[in-house]
């Protein structure tokens, strides 16, 4: 049941598989860290349900989130999934003993990958398989195509449907789109860093949706002081504003902001739908890096 409805719309990724603008990010189910279970697994199953009652349609998540934990609980919540429901997934890196992030692109690593991926959702296919190439939030520049002509390889044989990219550089996605369509890209963006302004409206030119994370990450104390103005004024909270400023930066856009709490989730949703005046998107767009 969709209580009410969402900001932004919806974005066709491709045929037969169209999202809401705003989704959701499932990192943060998992425990302290992105590691091991959550302190409260209800919770975290209550928060699932809500995002889908919401009437959202497209959930952000990763097999080495947890690693694994997130996942089984996507599927305890959800499963069967509704037929409007889209789950992308990326693959790309593991977590160590350390909970670190290392890479893992060989070939036996990403087929495996996809394999957890679809055992822990209980999915026969994958609807979006996002290739993550850089570290937690700058792309490592050189050639993608073994790893990404592994994913396309798994595509061709319906383990995965379509195809993304993770934390990459503008040529990474030129070179990925000779090889196989590319439907969607995730990078680290926000008002405050810009990098990716061209990426984003080369994407938009091409009907590409483009994926944003971290929408509060890396902003210095003057940036936060002027987004925290703004934010006052509007009677709103800094997290509403820049997510409001995302999906009004370009349609291509499409939010997976995160949370554990469904307070927060219902905030999230609710201010994605803020109007920003002029005045607002121009002092907002002035403090980028």
């Amino acid at each position: 049941m969709i209580t009410q409805t969402l900001p932004g719309g919806t974005f066709t990724l491709t045929d037969g598989l169209t999202v809401t603008r705003v989704g959701y990010g499932a990192m943060q189910l998992a425990g302290p860290h992105v590691f091991g279970p959550p302190a409260d697994r209800e919770a975290a199953l209550a928060v699932l349900r809500e995002v889908v009652e919401l009437g959202i349609t497209h959930i952000d998540t990763s097999d080495f989130y947890g690693p694994h934990v997130t996942n089984q609980i996507i599927k305890q919540a959800l499963h069967p999934y509704a037929e409007s429901l889209h789950i992308v997934t990326k693959v790309g890196a593991r977590r160590d003993a350390d909970g670190g992030w290392p890479p893992a692109l060989a070939p036996h690593e990403l087929r495996q990958a996809v394999r957890e991926n679809l055992v822990n959702l209980g999915l026969d296919a994958l609807d979006v398989v996002n290739l993550r190439v850089g570290g937690l939030n700058a792309a490592t520049p050189g050639s993608i195509a073994e790893p990404f002509g592994v994913l396309a390889e798994m595509r061709q044989e319906g383990l995965i449907r379509n195809l993304g990219l993770s934390t990459v550089t503008a040529e990474q996605v030129a070179e990925a789109q000779s090889i196989a369509p590319v439907v969607c890209v995730q990078n680290y963006y926000n008002l405050a860093h810009r990098v990716d302004d061209a990426l984003v409206d080369s994407l938009a030119e091409q009907g590409i949706a483009y994926v944003p994370y971290f929408p509060l990450g890396g902003f210095s104390p003057l940036q936060s002081e002027v987004l925290a103005s703004v934010a006052g004024r509007l009677q709103a909270s800094p997290m509403s504003v820049a997510l409001a400023w995302l999906l009004q930066r370009s349609p291509n856009i499409l939010l997976i902001a995160g949370t554990s709490s469904l307070a927060h989730l219902r905030e999230n949703v609710a201010g994605a739908g803020l109007e920003l005046p002029a005045d607002a998107v121009a002092e907002l767009d002035a403090i980028a890096g």
